[in-house]
């Protein structure tokens, strides 16, 4: 049978999602848990590939497995199994087809600013020392939904079959004393929102105008867009999958 899991993590320890020779992963540290648990080696596929340093406060796994448990006793187990920095939160049947990565409708991030120092928020957000131009950030927003091509935010060398992306939603918000970024879209390119804040930073700040949003994005080059924020800003939030996948 195949199974979802449905988990969120503290980026900070670990170098990404994606299993690696030579670092720590949040994909080799859930198998590894999942196979002592259950008894046989178990391999897990996630709906995306998160970088290093990134969070998630919900991301999707699937696995298989011929072994029989109870869904709430393999959930206590789990959670006294694995580090504190991540959770599993529910774990569900699904269709023999269905798939983390392909079924997903859409995928939401939130990338956190403060324009405060602060001791308690620095390991979770992007510290912007200068004030930013919210409205002008908003407005490049409204840039982003005139195009679909986003190759000049994608990290190079990347081997994707195409850089469309279909941009749902895009909207920064002040909560509290954070600056909010809130990013909705179909799929989503490797560095890609990091790239796109960093840019939308500029034109907050003044440095660039939201007119030239456009040359940059017609570009398809990564070196006229701007810089790439830091990773520990920006969490996963928000997956979607279409109903009809429950066993």
């Amino acid at each position: 049978m195949r199974y979802f899991l449905e988990l969120s993590y503290n980026g900070k320890p670990y170098h990404g999602w994606q299993n690696q020779p030579n670092a720590i992963s949040v994909q080799e540290v859930l198998e590894k848990a999942l196979s002592t648990i259950l008894g046989e080696a178990i391999s897990i596929m996630g709906a995306g590939r998160t970088d290093a340093g990134v969070h998630a406060s919900q991301m999707f796994a699937h696995f298989d497995t011929d072994v029989v448990f109870e869904n709430s006793n393999l959930l206590y187990k789990l959670n006294s199994y694995l580090p504190i920095d991540i959770a599993v939160h529910d774990v569900f049947k699904v269709k023999p087809e269905a798939h983390t990565r392909f079924n997903a409708l859409s995928r939401q991030y939130l990338y956190r600013i403060t324009t405060k120092k602060n001791v308690f928020q620095y390991q979770n957000t992007y510290f912007v020392k200068k004030p930013l131009d919210i409205d002008k950030m908003n407005a490049a927003c409204q840039v982003l939904f005139q195009y679909k091509d986003f190759q000049c935010f994608s990290k190079s060398n990347t081997d994707v079959k195409t850089y469309n992306c279909d941009i749902m939603k895009a909207e920064w918000f002040y909560k509290d004393d954070e600056l909010h970024f809130i990013i909705k879209a179909d799929r989503f390119l490797r560095n890609m929102v990091r790239a796109i804040v960093g840019t939308m930073i500029n034109i907050g700040l003044g440095k660039m105008e939201v007119e030239a949003l456009h040359d940059i994005i017609k570009s398809k080059s990564r070196c006229e867009a701007g810089f790439s924020v830091p990773a520990h800003g920006l969490f996963l939030t928000h997956i979607e999958y279409p109903e009809d996948i429950r066993y």
